[in-house]
């Protein structure tokens, strides 16, 4: 391990575990240590979020995934921080419990095409850790989430569908994109060209397979917040789906974004971020506010 310091939730470098596909982080939204999968080891991406933090992001697809490196990483990670001296070393006090295997990492996971291998290799291993189920190992007060964090884009594949339902028998779970509620505000801030209704019906098969919370960043862009019938656009959006999703994840810019517009976007306050949350609960959502 090079890790020098405490990790913080500010920091979220992937090489910080000298691993190729898995690297810790300690999470604000996991509330814990998450054991990240990095299935885009090239900055690839189908999308090109304003906001991202990957540096030199470019459009494409991961590479082939080397399953068998990833599977000694990832037990090799775990067996560190189960058994060995690395919680005590690089995680405060108060963090010092894994909460998730994390799919994320520098693009969008489910465009690696051994996505579905991956899935089964990670519970594979759990299952050997004993981190699962009823098999609980006694170190772990719950059973270890496995999340999938993205953008939603390839929620109409039957064999991504296939994957993520089969997570659903996993205690696994779906954080999905929606950053926007029109085709306006996708383009400024995901940088690509989709019909917000397609992207709902993604989000409804998401939801039937595996319990689905929706994730949204907000920022200031050019000093000024979201409009309100941008934020009136959102909610009627995501109005439509609040009896099949689990709730939703608002946050706000906690590390600087590595795109062009970088030097155009600023953090908003606390207050305007649970002034949003409360018109979502008033939705009939849970939501948890991460500033």
């Amino acid at each position: 391990m090079t890790i020098q310091n405490f990790l913080t939730v500010s920091d979220h470098n992937r090489d910080v575990s000298g691993m190729k596909y898995i690297y810790p982080v300690v999470s604000r939204r996991a509330g814990g240590v998450s054991i990240g999968i990095n299935l885009n080891i090239n900055n690839a991406c189908n999308w090109r979020c304003v906001y991202c933090q990957v540096p030199n992001l470019t459009r494409g697809t991961p590479p082939p995934i080397e399953l068998d490196v990833l599977e000694q990483e990832l037990r090799s990670f775990l067996s560190y921080a189960l058994h060995g001296d690395f919680m005590e070393r690089y995680v405060a006090v108060g963090d010092r419990h894994i909460k998730d295997i994390a799919f994320s990492g520098n693009g969008e996971p489910t465009s690696a095409k051994e996505f579905p291998e991956v899935v089964l290799l990670v519970e594979k291993v759990l299952t050997d850790f004993n981190l699962l189920g009823d098999s609980l190992n006694t170190k772990q007060i719950n059973p270890i989430k496995i999340r999938v964090i993205t953008n939603g884009s390839l929620m109409d594949k039957p064999a991504i569908l296939a994957s993520i339902s089969h997570l659903a028998k996993c205690n696994g779970e779906v954080w999905f994109k929606i950053d926007a509620g029109t085709k306006e505000g996708i383009v400024r801030i995901n940088d690509v060209n989709l019909n917000p209704q397609s992207h709902l019906q993604r989000l409804k098969n998401c939801a039937k397979a595996c319990p689905t919370f929706i994730q949204t960043c907000m920022f200031a862009l050019d000093g000024q917040p979201p409009s309100e019938s941008d934020i009136s656009a959102y909610l009627t959006l995501i109005s439509q789906v609040k009896d099949v999703v689990q709730g939703v994840h608002l946050y706000g810019l906690a590390r600087p974004s590595y795109q062009a517009e970088a030097p155009r976007l600023s953090r908003l306050s606390v207050e305007w971020l649970e002034g949003v949350a409360e018109r979502i609960r008033q939705l009939g959502l849970d939501v948890y506010v991460n500033p």
